[in-house]
């Protein structure tokens, strides 16, 4: 999907996202944001437990809720300020159209 600069923007969006507390860290509460409606995309780690995938991915289909699975748990991790995350949900449609664009543009490269 992604090069370093167009991940590098990416994670800084969501960075900008979580500070902002338009963005949701882990599977419960991506869980939860899900069933209220609120998600627009989700980076969803790609080295994630298949437990963790179960609990999270089907919902966030059955929501449509865009799931971008191109960055590892470490790198998520280091957005939230934790070692390893699995998921982080993105609800403000600006910042989900962000990185829409960010991945878009990446993938014309």
């Amino acid at each position: 999907m992604t090069g370093d600069p167009a991940k590098r923007k990416i994670l800084g969006l969501v960075g900008l996202g979580l500070r902002g507390r338009l963005a949701v860290v882990g599977v419960q509460q991506v869980r939860e944001a899900a069933k209220r409606d609120r998600l627009k995309i989700a980076l969803v780690a790609s080295d994630a437990s298949q437990n963790s995938l179960n609990k999270v991915e089907s919902l966030l289909i059955a929501r449509k809720v865009r799931i971008v699975p191109d960055f590892s748990g470490r790198e998520l991790g280091e957005v939230a300020g934790r070692e390893t995350v699995a998921v982080i949900g993105v609800s403000d449609a600006g910042l989900a159209k962000g990185i829409t664009d960010a991945i878009s543009a990446a993938s014309r490269r």
